[in-house]
């Protein structure tokens, strides 16, 4: 195995390692869909590669069966997650078409057999038959945490994680989701500080979990937990 790349996302992840993930960086910079300001390849390697594949060193993602990539976007966190974890099945849900166009194909590009991407809401998502079948559901740079919670919350399992990628701790979120425990059945267990490449800002981690059985009335409609955050009026 050859040396870890200079400011590699996971030091066990080598240069051939990491390029596995080539072709989605290539269709990233060519894909005339807006995914992100950051498309050129070792840049994107090193800010959305490296920041997803922080997730790697938590056993809440380590060892989880099941996954939901809520507002997945371009395929970040989900689509590195997936490729490095073969033995659990990710589904990316985003309620953009273009996007998700764009995460099939790389999804096909890579060949992953354990990733799919699904033009929908996670609300309506929720609703069906894959609520509370999830044991992790992933957010990066989608909500506050918050509105992330209520949404993972009627797709976790009792006892799933949700693990929301962040950049400085947010304590007034971390309150209202204590406050509105009962109404979430989620708590936040812990916030781990991560520098996914060298110059980074302050990235957080956070770690939460589903403690009780979906509370009635989550999912709320499509758009409200957003418009309505819980504790915000």
């Amino acid at each position: 195995m050859s040396s870890p790349e200079p400011g590699s996302p996971r030091p066990w992840l080598d240069r051939g390692e990491l390029a596995r993930l080539d072709p989605m960086l290539e269709l990233l910079e060519q894909s005339h869909v807006s995914l992100s300001s950051v498309t050129e390849p070792s840049e994107a390697r090193r800010i959305h590669v490296a920041d997803s594949l922080t997730g790697l060193s938590l056993p809440e993602v380590k060892n989880a069966n099941r996954a939901l990539d809520l507002g997945a976007g371009g395929g970040f966190p989900g689509v590195p997650l997936a490729l490095f974890l073969p033995g659990c099945d990710f589904t990316l849900v985003d309620s953009v078409g273009r996007k998700v166009e764009f995460m099939n194909e790389v999804i096909s590009a890579l060949g992953l057999e354990n990733a799919r991407a699904v033009k929908t809401r996670s609300e309506d998502w929720a609703g069906g038959e894959d609520r509370e079948s999830y044991d992790l559901v992933t957010a990066r740079a989608v909500a506050p945490l918050t509105v992330l919670a209520e949404l993972a919350s009627p797709l976790l399992k009792e006892g799933g994680h949700l693990v929301a990628w962040k950049g400085e701790p947010e304590p007034e979120e971390e309150a209202l989701i204590a406050d509105h425990s009962g109404k979430l059945a989620m708590e936040v267990v812990r916030r781990e500080s991560v520098v996914p490449y060298p110059g980074s800002r302050e990235r957080s981690l956070y770690v939460l979990t589903k403690t009780d059985p979906t509370p009635a009335g989550l999912p709320r409609r499509a758009g409200m937990a957003r418009k309505r955050p819980l504790g915000r009026g």
